[in-house]
């Protein structure tokens, strides 16, 4: 193979590790890391949980002595951290342990690092290569770019509907969704910080939004009241009555919400879609469900996924 051949498929073996810590390391950035000394790959690691170790360092202190990656290459999706947070700076610990060769797929837009890492690096002598399958590392952390760039949280929409395109039907709550699909959206609850429903959904159905059908961490439950009809919100949940999406995203934003799932009704959906403020669209349809008649689904816009 050629050293770009070597330089992807070991930064693919990056990505599907740092995979793993979705829905565990937020806010911080799903990151991966191989070490590789003489054609082998000598140590791997992946953040695990937000707090704890990056990729990096839990990859070279695997490795039994300084010795073991004098002149290695170590391949990372991420720009290496240059600044003390939770952990010491990673670009620090790739200079004490003699690394030669730093590969990395995406550069870090976090202003605490935002090329500083590269620095430390190069200062040290260390070759440093970038941009190796960039949008593959933008797409896996898609709400952590989105979150940094755009200032806002990752917005997905969500909803399920009857094979004849309604939400509900008039006359009560009616569960469209088959067990298949429940579980599906319990375990993309997991993967996301926040959750948000309207007040009429809140009045209606009492939800939980909780993952408690899949193992992992719950969102936070947000409810959407413009119209200020609720006196009593339990707690812990995040209580808005801004007027636009705009202004529901930006405070989301100074709430440090990385993403959210936008779970409606159908009001709320559509002042999205109108907006044109969202990043995905899910929609949890059951064919074998007819309803006849009730809320109408939004009309899906393009692009939106079917499950």
């Amino acid at each position: 193979m050629t050293q770009q051949e070597t330089d992807i498929t070991y930064m693919r073996r990056c990505l599907q590790l740092a995979a793993q810590g979705l829905g565990r390391v937020r806010p911080n950035p799903m990151v991966g890391c191989v070490v590789v000394a003489e054609g082998k790959v000598v140590a791997e690691g992946f953040h695990q949980c937000y707090g704890e170790n990056h990729a990096e360092r839990n990859a070279l202190l695997r490795l039994p002595a300084v010795a073991a990656c004098n002149g290695a290459t170590l391949y990372v999706n991420l720009e290496p951290c240059s600044h003390y947070g939770k952990t010491p700076p990673c670009a620090d610990l790739i200079v004490e342990r003699g690394v030669g060769r730093v590969v990395c797929c995406n550069d870090d837009p976090n202003p605490l690092v935002a090329g500083r890492g590269f620095e430390k690096l190069r200062a040290a002598d260390i070759e440093v290569v970038r941009h190796v399958l960039e949008e593959e590392g933008r797409r896996l952390n898609r709400r952590f770019f989105t979150y940094m760039e755009r200032r806002r949280p990752y917005v997905i929409l969500k909803w399920a509907e009857s094979g004849d395109g309604y939400m509900a039907p008039d006359y009560s709550p009616y569960w469209i969704s088959t067990l298949r699909q429940t579980l599906l959206s319990h375990k993309w609850r997991t993967e996301e910080a926040a959750i948000l429903v309207g007040s009429q959904t809140f009045i209606d159905d009492r939800p939980r939004l909780t993952a408690r059908l899949w193992h992992g961490a719950d969102p936070r439950p947000v409810v959407l009241d413009r119209r200020g009809r609720l006196d009593a919100v339990p707690a812990h949940w995040l209580h808005l009555r801004e007027e636009s999406p705009a202004l529901v995203l930006q405070r989301l934003y100074e709430e440090k919400v990385q993403s959210v799932i936008v779970e409606g009704g159908r009001r709320i959906l559509d002042a999205f879609i109108e907006a044109g403020l969202y990043d995905e669209v899910r929609i949890l349809r059951n064919d074998a469900c007819l309803l006849g008649g009730g809320i109408k689904a939004p009309k899906a816009p393009a692009g939106a996924l079917y499950f």
